[in-house]
């Protein structure tokens, strides 16, 4: 029987794994939902695919603009409905196919002589009873009439006139059952500000206007039907089509999308205008696709992408002297009188732009149903953004483990440029709204989670190899080979070190009176506080020998006041053997015994050394060589003689001068012929600056001096006065003074 190999799968991998899919998972319920920051980032990519597919224009439209020439010339808005009545005169016999008005006049012409005739004293009345028969609203009532294309409009109304109905012409046909759905979910008002009756009673149309922008002010959808609870209204634009395409008795039907017909593109509803079928579903909204509208400053400034003017001052139109010169720009054409002014305040932000007049929002709708372009969102776009995050999200799962970082970082990215390719296509050839940024922002997150993943599972793999490591080589070592690989051969330089060897004193009795297990121990503890002082004293751990530690300042990295550091890592030594006496007197007590006590000897010396890795190609180690070291180690073992427990050298006495040390001797080196002079170290500058201190370096300064004179009687007087003396007796008063030779 074969035996299949093991396979072994490490606790990161599998959180590894785990972490990724829960990202996975989170990204996939993040891409339906209908959060903020997810509509927002959606919105802000069609939106610039509108900017750079816009829809192509026709000549079917055009807009009657109330600009600020108009008001300047025939005054204030609203314009008295006499002008009004004019301008729909001109309009007609211009042969407009339809006249749609974007605003609302609820109020009675207070310009109408019949309202100045009402407000005149009686006396007056009668000389001028001749202006009680001039009404200006039936004026613009009867125009609208004889157009026969008028469409009226409404909009939203204060929430305290509900009894403010509008018109329903009676034009919108559909099942009941359809009618439910509708007035289930279409954009609903409970109240409206309409024209007067007389205008919406003669219109051939009447439809809503009503606006509601997106949640940051760009209005990219628009309703077609509306509701109060009770009926279904159609919008402006809907009313307009209705006139153009079927005629001032024309209707519209509205139907659910037969499942034979049905696509999975197609929408759940459909209103049918004439020959055009415009998908929705039961909200019936519909997704703005804007194409540039163009008035005569736009064409002049050519700051928009125009060839065409689609705007028609309303004051050409009323000049009686070139309003006939307009016709080309009427005749045929489904017209819509909206304002740019800015005083009237009907501006709206588009997909395209900021700060549009309102009115433009119908035209494009109008224009999009007439040409049968619209932008649809069915379920299967979000579906296709989450296979394609599911898709590549497991690809990359699954995969991090056998490709490189380089191929995955290709094939995200393609497939990333893949989709962008995939959605504008849909986008332009089929009007379909897929996002590609978000599905690519998934992926491309869950791909860059699993490199941060892999590099923390490889790292923590390195982290245990150096830890492992670093039992050998001094950590700064390590981090210089780290930076520097190719110092991991033989070879070194010259620096000044400052070079500590410290040793156990009468280790061999300590150890005749300890078992192995206990000698280990207690050597464990000795060494691994010196090591821990000299590293938070920025030193390197040279080696262990034996019950010795050799350590030395400045090398692999500089290290600033090397010689203090070292010097105040050694009296630290001194402190922190008190804790581990203590264990030995408490350990000696439970076994009846007489505790023998550590004590350290501390050799320093500051010089040039040669330092790098020493050793054979096969073994080598990183440490330091020369007479410094050599002097250091010289100076560890004359601790014993000299009767203390730090000896320094002249060179590192100098740099730490501040700190309390005396010179002992003169000493002369093996090989040389100068003798070097040596110094104990008793503390820091707290102990340099007390009187006690003060006093004993004077009195130890005259005995050097008497003594280096040959003036023996006068030196050992001294000597006696200083040892006799309550302030001599210290840490120093065994000092010996003999001059030796190591």
């Amino acid at each position: 029987m074969r035996v299949l190999p093991r396979i072994n799968i490490s606790r990161g991998a599998v959180v590894h794994v785990l972490i990724l899919l829960a990202l996975l998972f989170i990204a996939v319920s993040f891409s339906a939902s209908e959060n903020p920051l997810r509509v927002d980032l959606r919105n802000s990519v069609f939106d610039q695919f509108n900017r750079m597919f816009p829809r192509d224009a026709t000549d079917m439209i055009t807009i009657i603009d109330i600009d600020e020439k108009s008001l300047e010339q025939y005054g204030q808005w609203p314009w008295p409905r006499n002008t009004m009545a004019k301008l729909v005169d001109r309009l007609s016999a211009m042969g407009a196919k339809v006249i749609a008005f974007d605003g609302v006049l609820a109020e009675e012409d207070r310009a109408s002589p019949d309202h100045f005739y009402k407000m005149l004293p009686e006396n007056l009345q009668g000389k001028l009873s001749s202006l009680k028969d001039i009404d200006y609203d039936d004026i613009f009532a009867q125009a609208i009439k004889q157009s026969k294309v008028f469409v009226t409009g409404f909009t939203y109304g204060r929430s305290d006139r509900t009894a403010n109905k509008p018109l329903d012409k009676g034009r919108l046909l559909m099942r009941s059952d359809v009618s439910a759905e509708f007035l289930k979910h279409a954009r609903h008002f409970s109240a409206a500000a309409v024209n007067l009756p007389e205008f919406s009673q003669e219109a051939a149309g009447n439809g809503s206007f009503m606006a509601q922008p997106d949640q940051d002010g760009v209005l990219r959808r628009t309703g077609m039907i509306f509701t109060d609870g009770k009926k279904l209204y159609p919008s402006l634009g809907l009313e307009a089509l209705r006139v153009a395409l079927t005629g001032r008795k024309g209707t519209i039907r509205v139907a659910d999308t037969p499942q034979d017909k049905r696509k999975s593109i197609d929408t759940n509803f459909r209103i049918v205008v004439g020959h055009k079928i415009i998908p929705v579903e039961s909200n019936g909204i519909m997704n703005v696709y804007y194409r540039y509208f163009c008035n005569e400053d736009d064409m002049k400034n050519g700051v928009l992408p125009c060839d065409r003017e689609d705007y028609l001052s309303a004051a050409k139109v009323l000049n009686d002297e070139t309003w006939k010169e307009e016709r080309r720009a009427v005749e045929g054409k489904i017209i819509l009188i909206g304002a740019s002014a800015e005083g009237l305040k009907d501006l709206r932000s588009t997909a395209l732009q900021p700060f549009r007049p309102g009115v433009e929002v119908h035209a494009n709708v109008i224009e999009q149903v007439l040409q049968g372009k619209y932008l649809l969102r069915p379920a299967i776009t979000q579906v296709a953004e989450i296979d394609f995050i599911l898709a590549l999200g497991l690809l990359f799962i699954l995969s991090s483990a056998f490709i490189g970082v380089v191929l995955s970082l290709i094939v995200c990215l393609t497939m990333m440029g893949a989709a962008v390719f995939f959605a504008l296509w849909m986008y332009v050839d089929y009007g379909l709204l897929i996002d590609p940024v978000y599905p690519s922002l998934a992926v491309l997150t869950i791909f860059i989670a699993s490199t941060i993943l892999s590099y923390a599972r490889v790292e923590a793999r390195r982290k245990q190899t150096r830890t492992a490591f670093g039992m050998y080589v001094a950590k700064d070592v390590l981090r210089e080979l780290e930076k520097n690989p190719d110092k991991l051969k033989l070879g070194g330089e010259n620096r000044e070190l400052s070079v500590m060897f410290t040793d156990i004193r009468k280790f061999t009795s300590i150890s005749e009176g300890l078992g192995p297990q206990e000698l280990i121990q207690l050597m464990n503890e000795f060494l691994t506080a010196m090591t821990d002082i000299v590293m938070r004293h920025q030193g390197t751990v040279d080696k262990y020998i034996g019950d010795a530690m050799m350590a030395f300042w400045n090398a692999p990295r500089d290290v600033d006041g090397h010689e203090e550091k070292a010097c105040r890592a050694a009296l630290h030594m001194q402190k922190a053997l008190e804790p581990i006496n203590e264990k030995i007197k408490a350990r000696a007590q439970e076994e009846g015994k007489q505790p023998i006590l550590l004590n350290a000897g501390i050799g320093i010396n500051t010089g040039l050394c040669s330092v790098g890795n020493m050793g054979s190609k096969q073994r080598f180690a990183y440490s330091a060589l020369g007479d410094a070291v050599n002097l250091a180690s010289r100076l560890e073992g004359l601790t014993k003689q000299y009767g203390v427990n730090i000896l320094i050298g002249e060179g590192t006495a100098q740099k730490a001068h501040h700190l309390a040390s005396l010179e002992l001797d003169m000493v002369r080196v093996v090989g040389k012929k100068e003798p070097v002079r040596i110094f104990a170290l008793f503390g820091d500058e707290a102990r340099a600056q007390s009187e006690d201190f003060m006093k004993w370096k004077a009195l130890h300064q005259g005995f050097l001096e008497t003594y280096r004179a040959r003036k023996f009687d006068e030196a050992q007087e001294s000597l006696k006065s200083w040892l006799c003396s309550e302030r001599g007796r210290s840490p120093g008063s065994q000092l010996k003074s003999p001059t030796r030779t190591m």
